[in-house]
């Protein structure tokens, strides 16, 4: 009998994974204790391999055409499908799932609701207004939110904390389209609104053919995200200090992507927005003050009506 990987060897690839695939994760992911910093990598090389898998990278890069969506979507849901069963997959990233799952208790559902973005990418979907954009921010970054606030310890039934968790996601994914709005329409994407699009005069299949209204609707996704990562910045005295230094410093990190998408206005999608070394470290360094005054800074309030809320 061949024998199985053992954990530390899929911890340790989970860990290549991360570091080549988000230097912005890898790098706050290194704040957390231990235990929680190896089952944030476990779950990260899952993420990864599916957003790989369905999009034709490697770790984020290098993407190729997809001629088979439909296919590659099928081997997604079976291969984690086996890993939500107990089975041994084979593929390390599924195996990582496995073991996530097996030691944390994440409910099977928001692993489930991350398939389901990849579902409607490989859908063609676009969608018609800011709930919809909204719902398809949950299911491939805000479901993630939620389960790696159970990798963090808050229980699966704190609808109130998976809530602000959930926001982190969606604060982290506004970001993202606002920055890749450029590469997507390249590629045939828009996460923009229909209706959004329709009220600034905006061709569908032409989004990038007028920068100057094109850094309007950018500003108004970098407000939201600033939002939504304002209210996951509320959760943070529920969690352990070094799980939330760890937080406040890749909301910072994300951040600073909204903050500069923003600033350059027309010239965003020039060259990709991206933070430096540096400001990684700044902001490292700024979530060490932050997360020891947390409780004072973050007062416990009422999550703002406003805010899009995940489905239950």
């Amino acid at each position: 009998m061949t024998a199985l990987p053992a954990r530390d060897a899929i911890v340790a690839t989970a860990g290549e994974s991360i570091a080549r695939g988000s230097k912005s994760f890898a790098a706050a992911s290194r704040l957390f204790a231990p235990a929680v910093r190896e089952r944030a990598w476990l779950l990260y090389a899952w993420c990864r391999r599916c957003d790989d898998l369905a999009d034709g990278q490697d770790h984020g890069h290098d993407t190729t055409p997809v001629a088979d969506p439909n296919a590659r979507l099928a081997g997604i849901r079976e291969r984690t499908a086996a890993a939500l069963n107990g089975q041994w997959v084979g593929d390390a990233a599924f195996d990582a799932l496995r073991i996530v799952v097996g030691e944390t208790g994440i409910p099977q559902r928001l692993v489930w609701d991350v398939v389901e973005g990849f579902a409607l990418d490989a859908a063609g979907w676009r969608p018609a207004s800011e709930a919809d954009l909204m719902r398809y921010c949950y299911h491939v970054a805000g479901a993630v939110g939620c389960m790696m606030a159970v990798v963090m310890g808050v229980r699966p039934d704190d609808d109130a904390l998976l809530d602000q968790a959930c926001d982190l996601g969606l604060g982290f994914q506004l970001a993202n389209i606002a920055r890749d709005l450029g590469e997507d329409a390249e590629a045939g994407r828009c996460y923009l609104p229909a209706d959004w699009l329709a009220e600034a005069g905006i061709a569908p299949d032409a989004v990038t053919a007028d920068r100057e209204k094109l850094a309007a609707l950018a500003a108004r996704l970098c407000a939201m995200a600033e939002a939504y990562e304002a209210s996951a910045r509320r959760g943070t005295p529920a969690l352990g200090f070094r799980s939330a230094w760890a937080v406040l410093a890749a909301t910072g990190i994300y951040g600073d992507i909204a903050r500069a998408v923003e600033a350059r206005g027309p010239a965003a999608w020039d060259r990709r927005v991206s933070t430096s070394a540096g400001a990684k470290l700044g902001w490292i360094a700024r979530a060490f003050g932050e997360a020891r005054l947390r409780v004072r800074l973050y007062p416990p309030q009422p999550r703002t009506e406003n805010l899009w809320t995940r489905p239950r």
